[in-house]
């Protein structure tokens, strides 16, 4: 398959725990889990997430060991485009789920969306944006 707009593209994080990033990512934005493998103790944990007609999924490891801890910063954002108002039942099920709205650091992401932290600290925005290569 070339590296082209139809190539499948995962995004990788590490997570402090699992079960906190399932629930914001499944139970709050409503992915679907794709594949888990469970740590065996000393063993590395995967969590895939994703909706399932989608050419992307969002890939959370756990390190046993501690070495390769979440370390996002303001800036690194997963941003979904609605393409209408961001619904606020969206958004209070985040927060049920473990998120913390937060402003955006890039101002421009609050005149067009809605900024949530997950339990790692990496930030989802919800852009009432149509997505647009304009």
């Amino acid at each position: 398959m070339p590296a082209n707009g139809s190539a499948p593209i995962r995004i990788a994080r590490p997570s402090r725990d699992l079960a906190a990033a399932a629930r914001f990512w499944k139970d709050g934005l409503g992915l679907t889990e794709l594949y888990r493998h469970a740590s065996e103790g000393t063993e590395h944990a995967l969590l895939m997430l994703g909706w399932p007609d989608a050419r992307w999924h969002l890939e959370l490891t756990f390190d046993p060991t501690g070495t390769h801890l979440p370390s996002p910063t303001a800036d690194d954002l997963l941003v979904v485009y609605l393409g209408e108002e961001v619904p606020v039942e969206l958004i209070e099920r985040l927060e049920r789920a473990g998120g913390t709205r937060v402003a955006a650091y890039n101002p421009y992401w609050d005149e067009w969306g809605v900024t949530l932290e997950d339990p790692d600290g990496y930030r989802l925005v919800l852009s009432r944006r149509d997505w647009s290569n304009s």
